[in-house]
């Protein structure tokens, strides 16, 4: 799962600043963007390919056209151009949009003062969209800018022309952004609706975006490589509900004229169905996972642009019918917890591997007698378990970034960073004739971030990371990890 960068490190920056960039004299670069994510006496630091870079005092400079919109200013006339609108061209850097000056004072391209120009003035406004139905379909999907950026910067390491074309297309496809700390929330959700508003007024199509919920208390209460910010307790859970869900609430109403989906909490619930006897973590953590939910859904689950999908874990974690049964007890009691709140549906193989249809399985010794052995049969199984057990709203939402080729794993429960990777089915609305219960493929755990390290010493490893088919060494969770996005792409399945 994605992870923040620690901010412990800088403590140790105590050298004196200088004035073109201070940052050199203390051993970090500059950075070439200016979003900051830390401040201290020495100065504003930014973080960019995963280091520390410190962020220069420039002179003021005449009036950028992206400014008066909420945008910073490429830090290049010549950076590239991925998008264009009627008031100018944008690039981006450092995760997040910049606008692009065409002349030396950074001219006025007709948006400069946020007005009618067609397209580009970010402020919250337009009518309330009512998402009716499949939230996916008659929808354009949003492109992650960050995911973007960390691609461009995949795309330099790489010197085969096959595989950069590949990784080229990687960029054209839309892929989830992962809230997966309050820091995180507050600097990519705000931006990424903005990016999405402004898209839509240039466009005018509706623009979809689709947001990782991912902080409770006590996260990933069965791993140790993907573990959160807050534990399981009740100042944290208090800390959950006001700085983290009535945060993303709020900017939500703000931005009410575009749809949004939200992939709620990952791994959570599927815990509480069956490691509540043999870990004592998710026992600590039950209470907090299930008040949790029922806020949310009371708060997110009203925005009638907003459609919700509960994390449903993967075939070969709730496959079984035992499990499917007792999943259905639990998930029918969250839901209606969060009542008025609706949930759209549920989300499966989500940061897995698990293949959409595998002829070579079937029940059996080999998959201890699991009878649903790849998602399709999972869904199918579990859709009829949903609505025995009264849930009323049952779509499914199934990650197909990395299950295009069966991977290397020696038992279908391992999960860390799979030799053997290939991407999967696109994101696309609707992409199964007679399952009309699926609502879409989408990419939900983007290619190419690490699910944990292979570090033995390190604090977050866990023992899955260093099984024989991980593929090792692996960084931190979230960290790029270059070989397997290059192995992800170059397995494509369709091909890229």
């Amino acid at each position: 799962m994605k992870a923040s960068i620690a901010l412990t490190a800088a403590a140790a920056l105590v050298a004196k600043a200088s004035a073109a960039c201070f940052a050199e004299r203390l051993g970090y670069p500059c950075c070439s963007g200016n979003e900051v994510v830390y401040t201290d006496n020495d100065g504003k630091w930014g973080v960019e390919n995963g280091n520390w870079c410190g962020i220069a005092d420039a002179p003021a400079q005449a009036a950028c056209w992206s400014l008066s919109q909420g945008y910073p200013c490429c830090s290049s006339s010549n950076a590239e151009v991925w998008y264009t609108d009627a008031s100018g061209k944008w690039g981006v850097e450092n995760g997040n949009w910049c606008g692009i000056s065409t002349g030396s004072t950074g001219g006025n391209t007709g948006g400069s003062t946020g007005g009618s120009t067609g397209g580009g003035n970010v402020t919250p406004s337009g009518e309330q969209y009512t998402i009716s139905g499949n939230p996916f379909k008659g929808v354009e999907f949003y492109i992650n800018p960050y995911y973007v950026e960390e691609v461009d910067g995949a795309i330099a390491q790489m010197s085969d022309s096959s595989l950069i074309a590949k990784a080229e297309k990687m960029k054209t496809y839309s892929n989830a952004i992962w809230l997966d700390t309050i820091k995180n929330m507050q600097s990519w959700l705000e931006s990424n609706l903005q990016g999405a508003q402004t898209q839509h007024q240039s466009s005018g199509k509706d623009i979809l975006t689709v947001f990782v919920v991912y902080d409770l208390p006590g996260r990933d209460c069965h791993a140790l490589a993907s573990n959160g910010e807050l534990l399981a307790n009740d100042g944290d859970l208090a800390r959950y509900k006001s700085e983290y869900i009535d945060v993303i609430e709020g900017h939500l109403k703000n931005y009410k004229s575009q749809p949004v989906v939200l992939i709620v909490e990952p791994d959570s619930l599927a815990n509480l169905v069956t490691n509540l006897e043999s870990t004592p973590a998710c026992a600590d953590s039950e209470k907090y996972y299930l008040e949790g939910h029922a806020y949310l859904i009371k708060k997110l689950g009203v925005l009638p642009h907003v459609a919700m999908y509960l994390d449903i874990g993967h075939a070969f974690w709730l496959g079984w019918d035992d499990n499917r049964e007792k999943a259905g007890k639990v998930y029918a009691k969250v839901i209606s917890s969060g009542s008025p709140g609706k949930v759209r549906g549920f989300t499966d193989n989500v940061s897995n591997y698990t293949p959409w249809e595998d002829p070579t399985l079937s029940r059996g010794p080999d998959t201890e007698w699991n009878p649903c052995p790849d998602e399709k049969r999972y869904l199918e199984a579990i859709s009829k378990d949903f609505k025995s057990a009264g849930i009323e709203s049952v779509y499914f939402v199934s990650d197909s970034s990395r299950n295009g080729k069966k991977v290397d794993r020696k038992h279908p429960g391992e999960w860390c960073n799979q030799t053997g990777v290939g991407v999967g089915a696109r994101p696309q609305a609707s992409p199964v004739s007679g399952m009309d219960y699926l609502d879409a493929f989408y990419w939900i755990k983007p290619l190419g971030e690490s699910d944990g390290t292979s570090d033995e010493s390190a604090a977050r490893f866990d023992g899955y990371c260093g099984h024989e088919t991980a593929m090792k060494p692996a960084p931190e969770a979230g960290q790029w990890f270059q070989k397997h996005f290059e192995q992800g792409i170059k397995n494509a399945n369709p091909p890229l």
